[in-house]
């Protein structure tokens, strides 16, 4: 075959095979991570799996997830900030079509997938990071450097039952 026409074929297959986002997650080194763009449908996850519902996805207080085309549901463990959720981020799309870019983790206990940066199916503006929660948070509470030592919410539970959620039961001293 003529180098030109390889060429040729070569770059038609280049532009029009990625018309599907890339991935663009950062990987955080957690064991059986994958980037992925999960394109599917936000939904409750409480009402999806046991058809208890609430409306609006239960306005920002339940978890969420994502329906795959396939039927494959995912469910959304955390945005990009440490230690919080990605509700803020995805709440607003509740029951619509997004394209979410973040980190797979499947192993034989559990799949869970990590937000990174989501938007409306379709949309070809950048993804808008999943970040929405500490903005909120300092909103509400004010600047911290560690906004999870800091709530006040989390200390009053602390504060009642424990650092192990169990009234009077402490964790082991270390040695």
């Amino acid at each position: 075959m003529a180098r030109a026409p390889c060429l040729a074929a070569l770059w038609t297959v280049a532009a029009f095979g990625t018309a599907s986002p890339a991935p663009a997650a950062e990987p955080w080194g957690i064991p059986h991570e994958k980037s992925l763009v999960l394109k599917g449908r936000v939904v409750d996850a409480l009402c999806h799996l046991k058809g208890r519902c609430a409306p609006d996805c239960g306005a920002g207080k339940r978890q969420l997830g994502v329906v795959q085309a396939d039927g494959t549901f995912r469910l959304i463990a955390k945005g990009n900030v440490d230690f919080a959720a990605a509700i803020p981020d995805l709440i607003g799309f509740c029951g619509k079509q997004v394209e979410a870019d973040g980190l797979l983790i499947e192993t034989p206990a559990i799949t869970l997938f990590f937000v990174q940066g989501v938007r409306a199916a379709g949309d070809t503006t950048p993804l808008v990071p999943a970040e929405r929660f500490k903005a909120e948070w300092e909103a509400r509470n004010g600047k911290a450097e560690e906004w999870w030592r800091a709530d006040p919410q989390a200390n009053r539970i602390i504060a009642e039952d424990g650092p192990l959620g169990i009234k009077g039961l402490l964790p082991k001293p270390k040695p």
